[in-house]
């Protein structure tokens, strides 16, 4: 008979203790397992709705700007040397190394129309990219094309204007495509039209006044893709918008450390049920092990023994663990998302790793059971007979 086989028949005939070991350590996986997908899932989520806040890199022309404010109180500013961007150095920013984290660039022209005897800001934009710029924006009509405006919604308050009503603009007719609902923001004083058609109304063909970059950035490097873009246009000022990127990075770092440390707390509890079980289990088999020394075990061999059953009922709890950590995490989930199914896939990383850290544990919480039993004086076992 193999070493093995006495392992595999002293599992099966205490099937108490071995199921004890087993829950210890499922319990102890499956927790791990469950915390792990569900951050991962939620860090998946967050990063997505996160992404919807815009642009978060603007670039703007370079000016010798005095700001004349107060107290809160902005009386404007002066300027001087005001260049616009052409467009031409604009399609740089495609160019720079990490123009993969790209997720939307959008040039913007800029300038004060008269309608009506109101003065009014002309904003013209890249309609492909709004959404991902703009995601917040909701229209009541559609958004404008060829010959065509949106109003903000403050915009269409006080110029008394609504969805296919025409307008003139720099004596230019157009027709009203759209309203803005109110967005609490700038964008509600604002009108806006197609980039070209801007461009034209304004005598600015050819150049943009700012542009916004939304970046997809799961890593976040904001700051050198912002140096990046400073390269391409060294004519040009440009920022990235730190609050969005350090709030996302920190809520993420939040959930990691909490996952870590729970994860750490419930395994320290798994590997004290497997060295507690197991010291229970060697104390009651004193009279076995003490006949297996006498026909000639040696320690290595009664420690292995204490070894392999350590590490089969531990590989069982890794593969449970980590069936009942994702169907927990789904679980979770699933009733966080009101009935919505959640994108949580069997990771066969997680899997191994589950597997690994179950074995590891149930071998080093074994380690000293299997010492105490190789160290046991088969005199002392026999006499107990």
């Amino acid at each position: 008979m193999k070493l093995r086989h006495i392992a595999l028949k002293n599992i099966l005939r205490r099937k108490a203790k071995s199921g004890f070991v087993l829950a210890g350590l499922v319990v102890g996986v499956a927790t791990v397992v469950g915390i792990i997908t569900y951050v991962e899932a939620m860090t998946a989520d967050i990063n997505h709705k996160l992404e919807k806040y815009g642009a978060n890199i603007l670039v703007v022309p370079h000016t010798d700007q005095l700001s004349l404010s107060y107290g809160g109180l902005s009386l404007g500013g002066v300027s001087f040397d005001m260049r616009e961007l052409s467009e031409a150095s604009v399609a740089r920013i495609h160019e720079i190394k990490n123009n993969r984290n790209l997720a939307a660039v959008g040039p913007v022209a800029l300038g004060a129309v008269e309608i009506g005897g109101q003065r009014v800001l002309l904003a013209g934009v890249d309609f492909k990219v709004a959404p991902v710029l703009k995601p917040w924006w909701q229209v009541d009509g559609r958004l404008p094309g060829v010959g065509e405006v949106m109003l903000g919604h403050d915009a269409a308050r006080i110029l008394q204007l609504s969805v296919g009503d025409p307008v003139e603009v720099a004596g230019r007719p157009l027709a009203v495509s759209g309203v803005l609902a109110a967005t609490g923001s700038q964008d509600d004083q604002i009108l806006f039209t197609t980039l070209g058609q801007a461009q034209t109304v304004l005598g600015k063909e050819g150049q943009v006044s700012m542009v916004e970059v939304a970046a997809l950035c799961e890593a976040c490097p904001i700051e050198e893709m912002t140096r990046q873009i400073s390269g391409v246009l060294p004519g040009a000022r440009v920022m990235g918008i730190q609050q969005v990127v350090k709030g996302r990075m920190e809520t993420l770092h939040q959930f990691q450390r909490f996952s870590y440390g729970i994860s750490a707390v419930m395994l320290f509890i798994g590997g004290l049920v497997v060295l507690v079980t197991l010291m229970g289990n060697v104390r009651e088999r004193t009279e076995e092990i003490g006949i297996f020394r006498a026909i000639g075990f040696r320690q290595r061999h009664v420690m292995a023994v204490v070894f392999m059953e350590a590490g089969l009922v531990s590989a069982v709890a890794g593969v449970l663990g980590f069936v009942l950590g994702v169907g927990g995490a789904w679980l979770g989930l699933w009733l966080r998302g009101a009935g919505h199914r959640p994108a949580v896939g069997m990771a066969p990383e997680l899997f191994c790793g589950a597997v690994l850290i179950a074995v590891v544990v149930g071998l080093c919480a074994s380690a000293y059971p299997a010492r105490m039993a190789a160290r046991m004086d088969p005199n002392q076992a026999l006499r107990a007979l």
